[in-house]
């Protein structure tokens, strides 16, 4: 992804390497991780960087829910 700019800084930026390896898994998931090569996401098209964002979130969502079901 390169440089992160604008609003999409990360709050803790010792998190940029977890969340690229949690990209690229969400990536896998939907089996188009092998057009990905070395942090450059430029030949994925805008579509399937999307279902990777939306496949984060659901992810993240999931694991919100989890850790409230077990407080």
């Amino acid at each position: 992804m390169g440089i992160r700019s604008g609003s999409n800084r990360l709050v803790n930026p010792m998190a940029l390497q977890a969340m690229d390896k949690f990209k690229q898994e969400a990536a896998q998931e939907l089996n188009i991780s092998q057009e990905y090569q070395s942090g450059y996401w430029g030949n994925i098209t805008s579509r399937e960087c999307g279902s990777v964002g939306g496949q984060m979130v659901k992810k993240m969502v999931e694991q919100y829910e989890n850790n409230l079901a077990n407080n």
